[in-house]
């Protein structure tokens, strides 16, 4: 799959053009800053799901 093929989506909470974006790449989850659009990060569905329980659980939360 072409890059420019790909659906990219920004979090709804959004708000300047400083965000992160995801995508589905078949078996992948990818993750790229909007600002530099050239490195990105390819997940299994399954790393990506335990990303985001984590996020939902506060693991990744400053102090």
């Amino acid at each position: 799959m072409n890059e420019l093929e790909l659906d990219w989506r920004k979090a709804s909470r959004c708000e300047s053009s400083a965000c992160v974006e995801v995508a589905s790449a078949g078996d992948a989850v990818l993750v790229r800053d909007s600002k530099n659009l050239g490195p990105m990060l390819a997940l299994s569905r399954a790393e990506w799901a335990a990303f985001i329980d984590g996020v939902r659980a506060g693991d990744f939360d400053r102090a």
